[in-house]
């Protein structure tokens, strides 16, 4: 039996017999009704709870009743998804877990993630400003230096700096203006990472 982790696939059976049938529908469409098969307002939402699932995220400690908050996915503005492939996949090694148009020539909602990082990259202009910084706690950060300047990109190659905060850090800049700040505590036992 499928759960909703099989969601992907289940949207790819959808389209693939549709187009037996001589019927045309956008793979966007096709998630956006398997995602209310599974009773959730929108496709979006179902990515997102298929990712907390895949990254294993503990059971709540919240009271009962009381808030239970989950994981914060930044959102940041794009213009291009072409530029935001080239520095987000290409560059920092990101992939691709999910794109989403209502249309043909729509702007692109997309989620790009490496390891338990997820990234949300919106061409939409009220999902976010571009300017924003995102800090990411990690472990391995001189490896991942090392990584990003055997790359060359021609449009960043960022330092290996000692932070104020008793860290490493590699401060990346992408097309429009956004920052990651990517963090390693200096202690091995330190818990903020």
């Amino acid at each position: 039996m499928r759960t909703f982790r099989d969601a992907k696939a289940m949207a790819r059976s959808l389209k693939t017999a549709l187009e037996d049938r001589n019927i045309e529908l956008p793979h966007s469409a096709c998630l956006e009704i398997v995602a209310a098969q599974f009773a959730v307002g929108d496709w979006n939402v179902l990515a997102a709870r298929i990712a907390a699932a895949e990254a294993g995220d503990t059971p709540s400690s919240a009271a009962p009743g009381g808030p239970d908050f989950k994981r914060a996915i930044p959102i940041l503005r794009i213009f291009s998804i072409e530029k935001a492939t080239e520095f987000y996949v290409d560059f920092l090694g990101f992939k691709v877990d999910w794109e989403h148009r209502f249309g043909d020539n729509f702007p692109v909602y997309m989620q790009v993630s490496r390891g338990n990082l997820l990234l949300h990259l919106s061409e939409h202009h009220g999902d976010a400003s571009p300017g924003s910084t995102v800090f990411v706690w990690m472990r391995g950060i001189a490896a991942f230096h090392a990584e990003l300047m055997a790359k060359k990109y021609r449009y960043n190659r960022p330092g290996l700096e000692d932070a104020p905060w008793d860290a490493k850090s590699v401060e990346v800049s992408d097309p429009f203006g956004n920052r990651l700040r990517f963090s390693e505590p200096n202690k091995a036992d330190d818990p903020r990472a």
